[in-house]
């Protein structure tokens, strides 16, 4: 095994010297291959020949869902049913640290990809194995994606209003079981540290989104309520309000009084907090919707610009609700450098950097998502001239 490239300080030396393979397709395995790229992993997304489904999910061979998950990684194309292609993958596992796949259970194993197969190569490597309901179960053999999951797990109970159910926008449950499971491999790496042997690592989507839904449960099991979409937002005292120009603006009053107070002197309309429906936090969340119809007359009559700067000025929390575009182009967006250059872009030039800093630091561009085999010529040459891992260029 080769040395492991020179550790560096900040964002993109935290796992310098970390190598991923990744067998992942759509969101889950791709997002935790990016979570652990985005922090210096070297990450190789192995590829049928095919492509990652994702590629074509808006047509063509290489869409922006695709390039979302799949930045700061080597791509190389292996048919795992040739012996040669097969000898390449194995090749590459034995130098890995992390395994990472997506699959149904009992695909890898028909792929020559299982935990058993790939820990007899390589005792150390951590494999992450993600499913839709676990390895198996009941459920396990059944089909799952991003809304089933969601709804399985109670998370939509918790957000949907049950008069008007609609899905949420962003693929929440595939996305988030990405993290979790970028999160167990950080943590047996850590393991690893300590034994010196890698383990399996299992995460389902049913699993992630019922733990990510854990404060309805806790309510559940200490109060002995079922929680209702409709609880968060009462309880914190949070309102989405249209104000005179259509835009849409967010206030959050939590349990703080003086959020109430200041709210009022914005809107200096005292009479408002004469009203005996809204003289206490726990009056307000009794008398919700009644607070709630009232702020909306209210916000209605001036434009947001108007409430914006009353609402900061009186220390209220307060957002307006943006459309992508206008994140991009909001101050505090730029003064973070949350949008960074894509170096070698093959399509979009600009993305969202990793959200964590070391050191004060953060990421200042990322690659972009790798071309079907675009470095496969590159992993291959490497591999059969020195049978290790190939160095990045």
């Amino acid at each position: 095994m080769s040395a492991p490239s020179p550790q560096r300080t900040g964002l993109a030396g935290a796992l310098a010297g970390i190598r991923v393979v990744e067998q992942g397709t759509f969101i889950t395995g791709p997002c935790a291959g990016m979570m652990l790229a985005d922090l210096g992993a070297d990450v190789i997304k192995v590829e049928s020949p095919d492509g990652d489904p994702y590629r074509s999910y808006q047509g063509g061979r290489y869409s922006p869902h695709f390039q979302a998950y799949n930045r700061n990684k080597r791509g190389i194309a292996l048919d795992l049913k040739r012996a040669a292609d097969r000898e390449l993958f194995e090749g590459l596992i034995r130098e890995a640290d992390v395994f990472i796949q997506n699959f149904r259970p009992g695909t890898a194993e028909r792929l020559g990809s299982g935990p058993q197969r790939l820990r007899e190569l390589n005792p150390r490597l951590v494999y992450c194995a993600i499913s839709g309901f676990g390895r198996n179960g009941p459920y396990a053999e059944r089909p799952s994606y991003d809304s089933v999951a969601q709804a399985l797990s109670g998370f939509l109970s918790v957000v949907v209003d049950a008069r008007d159910p609609q899905f949420l926008g962003p693929a929440l449950a595939d996305a988030i079981t990405g993290i979790y499971a970028a999160y167990g491999v950080l943590g047996a790496l850590v393991q690893r540290g300590r034994t010196g042997e890698g383990t399996l690592v299992e995460v389902s989507m049913l699993e992630a989104m019922t733990h990510f839904a854990v404060e309805p449960f806790a309510a559940y099991f200490a109060l002995g309520t079922v929680p209702r979409a409709a609880d968060r937002p009462r309880l914190a005292q949070a309102y989405i309000l249209r104000t005179a120009d259509a835009r849409l603006i967010v206030l959050h009053l939590s349990s703080l009084e003086k959020f109430w107070t200041g709210l009022v002197a914005a809107l200096a309309d005292p009479q408002l907090a004469l009203d005996p429906r809204f003289h206490t936090r726990q009056a307000r969340i009794a008398n919700y919707e009644a607070l709630r119809s009232e702020l909306m007359t209210r916000f209605a009559a001036k434009d947001l610009s108007h409430w914006s700067e009353r609402l900061r000025h009186h220390d209220v929390p307060h957002a307006p609700i943006n459309g992508v575009d206008q994140v991009v182009a909001d101050p505090q967006v730029a003064h973070l450098g949350l949008i960074v250059p894509v170096e070698t872009a093959h399509g979009g030039d600009r993305a969202v950097r990793p959200a964590v800093r070391f050191a004060g630091e953060h990421a200042r561009s990322v690659h972009s998502a790798p071309l079907l085999d675009e470095h496969g010529a590159q992993i291959r040459e490497a591999l059969r001239a020195a049978a290790e891992w190939p160095a990045r260029r």
